[in-house]
């Protein structure tokens, strides 16, 4: 005998937890063609060539990698961005610009496992491509909050910052040639705390004491955003890079303030980094107020130029990826998911077992009026199908025997409660489409 066992980093997916990553697939699918971004697909398998070296020495050492049957050098992809590259140089031709797209897929990392976080995973991504415009950047921001604020509420926070201010900041210290080293260190601050980055910023960046306390004085700025960008100001001025920077967050966040978006869900933190190497502007981290030890679940920023290795065509982009999985992991652990086995909340017992044709006939009446209902397949008793209904999350039985058939009505029982009112069979539509099954998680 096989044992059954899965490896570590990958899980099986419950019909439950399918029931609630599909219904956030749904609202995230839902937000990104409201803001008019189209589906894409991409293979899973790709050259090695084209996933190596493009996201950071990390994400190189989590590449799962390998020789196919045909000899080829070939990875799992680690992203849905890097792949997005090779797919706009190869495709822009006849898509056009700007190119506005959404990618809901798996990726693979072999990482070390955590709560929430897989070595295979899903990730939602929206990216426009073809524009420098700051428009985009900031209707990237008005997306990442309408997806929240459907699935979250109002418990979270959209961090910014813009990658020129930092690259300002290296270039006035005299650190610009090592600013890839810088950023992966200051990205790490959040986890390891301030005295640990500075002595990794000497370590491995090459940078002085004071040069490292210069980057990390920045990092620690707090208030307000209109504070932050006031005390950035003097810090960078004279530097056009860094005062770029600062001109496009104040666009930013004045053009989300004037969109609606509530003053404390978009906040700028110039700590924020971004480990990957390709993002040059605008960048993008969100977090649960209540959970934010689980990690953003929501990053992405702005890049210049990530499809130049395939194309000699510019082609700058903005964008962002939710990680559904931590995500669920979080809301889980918030207590805010209401589980069930079953896409739909009615249930339709089969207890006469000459009346099959009834069932079915009756089933697939409110099929047709668009309500899901899940027929039981043998005819036990009574009390045998209510206690899988409990178990499967169904909110509402309709039971109907043979003295219910011969008066053609049925007992449409609310399971919660365990009330129940005689409804005629054909007025059941209508009965059923009143009930709120909004409430449902």
């Amino acid at each position: 005998m096989i044992t059954p066992r899965t490896l570590k980093g990958f899980r099986d997916d419950l019909p439950e937890t399918m029931m609630l990553r599909e219904k956030i697939i749904d609202a995230v699918r839902d937000v990104f063609r409201s803001f008019g971004f189209c589906p894409i697909d991409t293979p899973a398998l790709e050259y090695l060539e084209i996933l190596s070296g493009k996201g950071s020495e990390e994400t190189d050492k989590q590449l799962y990698k390998f020789t196919d049957h045909g000899g080829r050098q070939v990875g799992l992809r680690f992203d849905l961005t890097v792949p997005l590259a090779r797919f706009t140089a190869e495709h822009i031709g006849e898509l056009g610009t700007p190119f506005k797209r959404y990618h809901i897929a798996k990726v693979w990392r072999g990482e070390n496992t955590q709560s929430g976080r897989y070595r295979e995973f899903m990730q939602c991504d929206f990216d426009t491509i073809g524009t420098d415009s700051i428009a985009s950047d900031i209707e990237t921001g008005l997306v990442m909050y309408e997806i929240l604020r459907k699935i979250v509420g109002p418990d979270f926070k959209i961090r910014i910052n813009n990658r020129k201010v930092l690259s300002g900041l290296l270039e006035k210290l005299g650190l610009a040639d090592k600013a890839t080293a810088m950023l992966r260190c200051l990205d790490k601050l959040g986890k390891i705390g301030r005295e640990k980055v500075a002595a990794e910023m000497v370590q491995f960046a090459g940078a002085t004491p004071t040069q490292a306390d210069g980057v990390l004085k920045l990092a620690e700025l707090t208030g307000s955003n209109e504070e932050i960008l006031d005390s950035l100001k003097p810090m960078l001025a004279g530097n056009a890079t860094g005062e770029d920077g600062i001109g496009k967050l104040n666009t930013f966040l004045s053009a989300v303030a004037a969109a609606g978006v509530p003053n404390d869900r978009i906040v700028l933190d110039v700590s924020i980094a971004r480990g990957l190497d390709y993002y040059t502007g605008t960048i993008y981290e969100t977090f649960l107020d209540d959970l934010p030890q689980i990690g953003s679940v929501c990053s992405g920023g702005r890049y210049d130029n990530l499809a130049e290795l395939y194309t000699k065509q510019k082609l700058p982009g903005v964008g962002a990826s939710l990680g559904l999985d931590r995500l669920l992991a979080a809301l889980e652990q918030l207590g805010r998911l209401e589980k069930s086995q079953s896409p739909v909340d009615v249930f339709l017992p089969y207890f006469v077992e000459s009346r099959l044709g009834d069932y079915l006939k009756l089933a697939a009446t409110l099929r047709e009026n668009g309500i899901g209902v899940e027929f039981y397949p043998e005819p036990k008793k009574l009390g045998q199908q209510l206690k899988y209904a409990d178990k499967k999350g169904f909110r509402y039985a309709i039971i109907i025997g043979e003295d219910e058939f011969a008066q053609n009505v049925c007992q449409f029982k609310n399971l919660k409660s365990a009330s129940a009112k005689e409804v005629a069979l054909c007025d059941l539509p209508n009965e059923i489409k009143q009930v709120d099954f909004s409430a449902r998680g």
